[in-house]
């Protein structure tokens, strides 16, 4: 008896097989697809703002458009990090004066995992102040004339007023954050001119600066806060901010060769050293750090903006070295912003853009300002910088820069991996698989008429009708 279920359930496991063997490749696409459900979540943002995220629902179903984008999940590129802001100390300030109840509730709105948050699942913040501070500060200033080569007046007291506390509720809300630090400015006793904006950092100090980022790193621990990567100077090749530093790349190579490298290793610091971090059109500052083997070995990768440059020259960086990593770490908005070309240029350079060649993150600048900008260093702060959130005493408002973000940190979580979807120059796109599985497509109009194509996975697809100079996130 138990022989005759053993040899019908072979029988049934052969016929089976012989079947999935037959089918066709358009019906073995589909079983191979079905995993992922016929219906699709679209949400859409629309230039003249009368759409915000939308959410409805699409279909797989009918024939392929002329314009058509295959989207393929066999076909994968670089790992993702996360997508958000820089929570600048004057963001902090901003966000530690709401109500209580105002507060918590729009730090899950930006953080939490859940639908109605739009997911922010990575920070940049300012190692002491930056332009965008209320005050200029380092954590080891001494008065005119004196040094402290020793660190021992070394203190973070300042980043327990508002950034701590705020980072400390946001980690409760994503204990997954990732976080970058970088700094404006070494203590200014370190640098040649002994002033915050400008100058160089003096070599007889390489060995204190590096041990100032090892004891940031680790006061930071014992609050609770992982810095999980750091660049070494926010734009290096710009000395007229307020803080700023010029460091040339060979000084950096130095620097890192001779003190910080060797410094992380010693203290057993495992936080990621990032260089460059400025703009797109000196992709040779990374590539000159690079070609210094000694000092490359502890780089895992380098940061850009794009004020200057083409988005493109990352992708060059990393066809000259593939083994390290690229990252998007800053773009303004200037104020009072213009919303359907912000939108349409912001999404379609730098979240499809900047990812398409490479990037694993991508990073507005300001998360929050008041209604006039504030708060900003004097001297070389910016002055019109539009932060994601306008704060107005208890009142919030979203601008431009929340929905740029909003459209891809709220579907594509750390761990995704980028893969393959058809450019087109009418419809920049970026397709991501996410750790569940779930397909991830970003696709902008960049043209002011409505513009209908189809989407295609595993042979099924998908029409869609886009209006001229939105935005539209497709997930399935």
């Amino acid at each position: 008896m138990q022989f005759g279920k053993l040899y019908m359930a072979i029988l049934a496991l052969i016929i089976f097989l012989s079947c999935k063997q037959g089918l066709s490749k358009k019906e073995r696409s589909e079983a191979q697809a079905s995993d992922t459900g016929s219906e699709i979540t679209s949400y859409l943002t629309r230039g003249d703002r009368s759409a915000l995220l939308q959410k409805s629902s699409l279909s797989f179903g009918g024939s392929k458009a002329s314009k058509n984008i295959v989207v393929n999940t066999l076909e994968t590129y670089q790992e993702i990090d996360g997508f958000g802001y820089t929570l600048t100390g004057g963001s902090a300030d901003l966000i530690a004066s709401l109500s209580n109840t105002k507060q918590d509730s729009l730090l899950e709105e930006l953080f939490a995992d859940k639908e109605q948050s739009i997911r922010v699942n990575y920070l940049r913040i300012s190692i002491g102040a930056s332009d965008l501070s209320a005050t200029t500060f380092t954590y080891d200033e001494m008065p005119p004339g004196k040094t402290d080569p020793d660190l021992n007046y070394f203190s973070i007291a300042k980043e327990k007023e508002t950034l701590i506390p705020v980072l400390k509720k946001i980690l409760a809300i994503n204990p997954d954050l990732k976080i970058l630090g970088s700094p404006w400015t070494a203590p200014t006793w370190m640098k040649t001119n002994g002033a915050f904006k400008g100058g160089s950092l003096k070599k007889e100090y390489y060995a204190s600066y590096a041990q100032y980022f090892v004891k940031y790193i680790k006061e930071m621990e014992k609050e609770g806060i992982t810095i999980d990567a750091i660049t070494i100077q926010n734009e290096p090749l710009h000395p007229g901010n307020t803080p700023s530093m010029y460091m040339e790349a060979k000084d950096q190579a130095d620097f890192i060769k001779t003190a910080l490298g060797p410094a992380f290793e010693s203290a057993g610091i495992k936080t990621k050293i990032i260089v460059y971090d400025h703009n797109a059109d000196r992709p040779d500052y990374p590539l000159e750090i690079y070609a210094d083997k000694d000092a490359a070995k502890y780089v895992d990768g380098a940061a850009f903006h794009l004020y200057g440059g083409k988005i493109e020259a990352l992708s060059k960086v990393h066809e000259a070295f593939p083994d390290k990593s690229l990252y998007f770490t800053e773009q303004w908005v200037g104020g009072p912003g213009n919303f359907p070309e912000d939108l349409k240029w912001h999404v379609s350079t730098l979240v499809i853009g900047a990812t398409r060649n490479w990037s694993r993150n991508v990073l507005e600048w300001n998360l929050a300002a008041d209604a006039s900008y504030n708060p900003h260093t004097p001297d070389g702060g910016c002055t019109s910088c539009l932060g994601a959130l306008t704060i107005d005493d208890d009142r919030v408002s979203r601008n431009v820069a929340y929905y740029i973000i909003g459209h891809v940190s709220k579907f594509v979580p750390t761990g995704s991996k980028r893969i393959a979807s058809t450019w087109m120059d009418s419809l920049p796109n970026v397709a991501f698989l996410t750790p569940e599985g779930k397909r991830v497509l970003i696709v902008v109009n960049v043209e002011s008429e409505e513009q209908s194509f189809t989407f295609e996975e595993s042979e099924r697809n998908v029409p869609v009708v886009l209006p001229g100079g939105s935005v539209a996130t497709f997930v399935w």
